[in-house]
C-alpha cells in the first residue's frame, strides 16, 4: 500500500526527529488537531522525506510561522467514482487538492462498464503518477446485473490479474446484493478472490436476516444509508458506514442529526461523495463541505475531523495516514479556523500542492495519456420510426422520483391519468438505447416528478452501464437527441423544437471531458441552467438524478435497455 518510500528513509527519518539533521520544513506554532487524543495544543510540525518526523519544538531548513492557524491531517474521500466529475483524474485530482482531500478512494465501475479491462488500465497508469493519493478499488460488478447490456463484462479472473498493483485496495461496491445473499456462484467467486482485502457494499434499504447475510459474506463497508435508522442497523451488523453526500444523494443531514441526538460511537463513520459533479466541487468542496456541515449539526469538532481523515485510513488499512503524528505521511491541511474548514493550506508529502494547478501538465488536463480506453464509444443501431412509441395498456408502471435522493417510487397510474399527466407535464416518456454494440436493444417507459416542460433531454451517462438514456414530451425531440448524442461521441444534450439547444461532450467513454476545470465548469453550468429554464424540477440534478433511473441496485423502479425493473422483486415489470 505504498508504505514501501519511507523505509528508503528510515535512517534519514530518525536523525531528522532527533534533530540531528536539520528537517527539511517546520510548520511553526501550530495549533495541532490530534485524532488521536481529541486535544487540540500548539506545537511545531517537523517534515522530512515526506513525512512528519517530529511534533513539539523544532527548527528546519524552511521554517514556515502559521502562529493562529490549525493543523489537521489532509481529508480522505472514503468512496468516489471520478467519472462522476465528467473530468479527468489529473483535472479532478486538482480540485480536491485545493479543497483540503488528499487521498481518495476510487471505484472506476463507471469506465470499466465502457472500456473494460483497458479503461482500469488507463486509470491505474494514471494513479501511478498522482499528485494525489489515488487509490482503486477493483470494480466488482461490470456490469451491475445480468438485466442489461453494458460495454464490457468482468469476471473474477480478469479482476485478480490487476489485485497486486499497489494502488489497489480492494474490492469495489458489491451491488449484486441478490447475488451475493441468494449465493451465486460467480459473486461468491470473486469475494473469495479478496477476502483478505478490504470489499466495499452497496446494500440500499437491505436489513434484517437479509442484511446478516450479505455481511456474513465478507462485506466491509456501504454508502447507500439514507436515514440513521438505515445507517445505525448497518452499523451494528459490523459494515462501516460511509456518509455520503454528492450533487444528487444527499444523505448527510439525516445520518449525522441521529448520530448526534443519539450520542453514536462515530469510529466506524467516515465521509465520502460517491458522485459529485465538478462545479458543485469547486463550490463547495468534497470532505471539506461534509465536515463544515456536520459541524453545523452539533457533531464535535474532533469527531468530523476524525471521520474525514483516520476513520477512513483505518476502514481501508491505509498505514501512516490520517494523522498529524510522527511517521505518518505529511499529508496535512492548514486552517484558518476548524468550524468553517478555511483551507489556507494543503501539504501533500510535506509538499504545498493547493496552488499544483497553474502548471498542470497539459498531456493531463486535455486527457489519459495514450488511453486504452476505445476512442469511439457511442456505437448505436439504427433506431426505427416508432422508437419511442408506448402500446396503450389500462394501467402502467410509472417511475416517481424522490427529491434530493436517487431512489425511485414504483407508482401505478391508469391510461387516463398518464395522458392527463402527458399533456400538464407532471410525466414524461424515459427510454434507454443500448450504445456499446449496436445490439438494437432498447425500451420506453413513464416517469413523473422531471418537471420538463419541452423538447428532451439526453444522456450517455446512464448508471452503471452507461448505455444512452433520453427523457422528453415527444418522440421527435427525444429521437434528435439520440442522433445528437452520436454525433458528439457522448456527453449531455438538450433538444427543442428539432433544434439542439445545448450540448456537453464527454469524449472520452462517453463520461468525461478533455477540458481543464476552468473550461469545463462554465459549460457545465450553462448545460444545467438551460435545463432547469427549460423546467426541470430544481430541487433534482437535471443530469445525475436522470442517470441513475437506469441502475437496477437500488429500490425501486428502473428502466435499463432490457425493459422496466422492479428491484424490489428484482424481476422485470411483465
Amino acid at each position: 500500500m505504498n508504505t514501501g518510500r519511507r523505509n528508503v528513509f528510515l535512517e534519514d527519518i530518525i536523525s531528522a526527529a532527533r534533530e540531528q539533521e536539520l528537517p527539511e520544513l517546520v510548520l511553526k506554532n501550530g495549533n495541532i488537531l490530534s485524532v488521536f487524543t481529541g486535544e487540540i495544543f500548539k506545537a511545531d510540525v517537523a517534515v522530512s522525506n515526506g513525512y512528519i518526523v517530529g511534533i513539539g519544538d523544532y527548527h528546519g531548513r524552511t521554517e514556515k510561522d502559521i502562529t493562529g492557524k490549525y493543523v489537521v491531517p489532509g481529508f480522505i474521500n472514503a468512496h468516489l467514482h471520478v467519472e462522476s466529475s465528467m473530468v479527468t483524474p489529473w483535472v479532478y485530482a486538482m480540485e480536491e487538492l485545493k479543497q483540503g482531500t488528499t487521498t481518495v478512494i476510487t471505484d472506476p465501475h463507471e469506465i470499466a462498464n465502457v472500456g473494460g479491462i483497458g479503461a482500469i488500465a488507463d486509470i491505474l497508469k494514471f494513479a501511478r503518477k498522482s499528485i494525489i493519493n489515488y487509490y482503486v478499488m477493483l470494480p466488482s460488478c461490470v456490469p451491475a446485473t445480468a438485466f442489461e447490456h453494458s460495454g464490457s463484462d468482468m469476471d473474477a479472473d480478469d479482476l485478480v490479474m490487476l489485485k497486486e498493483d499497489p494502488n489497489v485496495l480492494g474490492l469495489g461496491e458489491m451491488m449484486n446484493s441478490v447475488g451475493v445473499i441468494e449465493k451465486d456462484y460467480n459473486v461468491l467467486r470473486k469475494i473469495r478472490k479478496f477476502d483478505d482485502l478490504v470489499i466495499d457494499g452497496h446494500a440500499p434499504g437491505l436489513s434484517g436476516k437479509e442484511l446478516n447475510a450479505y455481511v456474513c459474506a465478507g462485506i466491509d463497508t456501504d454508502h447507500e444509508s439514507t436515514t440513521y435508522e438505515e445507517a445505525v442497523e448497518k452499523l451494528r451488523c459490523g459494515l462501516a458506514v460511509l456518509v455520503r453526500e454528492g450533487s444528487a444523494s444527499k444523505n448527510l443531514e439525516d445520518i449525522i442529526k441521529g448520530v448526534v441526538e443519539n450520542h453514536i460511537d462515530t469510529t466506524r463513520l467516515a465521509f465520502c461523495t460517491d458522485d459529485k459533479h465538478l462545479a458543485d466541487i469547486r463550490k463547495e468542496g468534497t470532505i471539506r463541505y461534509n465536515i463544515k456541515k456536520s459541524i453545523m449539526l452539533g457533531l464535535p469538532v474532533v469527531n468530523a475531523y476524525q471521520m474525514a481523515t483516520i476513520n477512513a485510513a483505518r476502514i481501508y488499512g491505509l498505514k501512516r495516514s490520517g494523522a498529524i503524528a510522527c511517521g505518518y505521511k505529511a499529508d496535512m491541511v492548514v486552517l484558518d479556523d476548524l468550524e468553517s474548514v478555511s483551507v489556507c493550506e494543503v501539504y501533500r508529502g510535506g509538499v504545498n500542492v493547493k496552488k499544483m494547478g497553474e502548471s498542470v501538465p497539459t498531456a493531463y488536463t486535455r486527457g489519459i495519456e495514450n488511453p486504452v480506453c476505445p476512442p469511439r464509444s457511442v456505437n448505436i443501431a439504427p433506431l426505427r420510426a416508432d422508437a419511442f412509441v408506448i402500446p396503450q395498456q389500462k394501467e402502467y408502471s410509472v417511475i416517481g422520483l424522490v427529491k434530493n435522493q436517487i431512489l425511485t417510487k414504483h407508482i401505478r397510474m391508469t391510461h387516463e391519468e398518464v395522458t392527463a399527466g402527458l399533456e400538464n407535464g407532471s410525466v414524461r416518456k424515459i427510454a434507454v438505447i443500448e450504445r456499446h454494440h449496436a445490439t438494437g436493444s432498447m425500451s420506453c417507459a413513464y416517469i413523473t416528478g422531471y418537471g420538463l416542460k419541452h423538447g428532451a433531454v439526453g444522456t450517455t451517462v446512464a448508471h452503471d452501464s452507461h448505455n444512452i438514456i433520453v427523457l422528453g414530451d415527444n418522440d421527435s425531440d427525444m429521437f434528435m437527441a439520440v442522433k445528437e448524442l452520436e454525433k458528439i461521441n457522448g456527453g449531455y444534450t438538450i433538444v427543442a423544437d428539432g433544434e439542439v439547444k445545448g450540448d456537453l461532450p464527454l469524449e472520452y467513454g462517453g463520461l468525461m471531458s478533455m477540458k481543464t476545470a476552468d473550461e469545463f465548469i462554465p459549460e457545465l453550468d450553462a448545460v444545467i441552467r438551460l435545463a432547469y429554464d427549460m423546467g426541470v424540477d430544481k430541487d433534482i440534478d437535471p443530469f445525475i438524478t436522470l442517470s441513475f433511473t437506469a441502475l437496477p441496485v437500488i429500490p425501486q423502479l428502473r428502466i435499463t435497455d432490457c425493459g422496466l425493473f422492479d428491484v424490489d422483486k428484482f424481476e422485470f415489470v411483465c
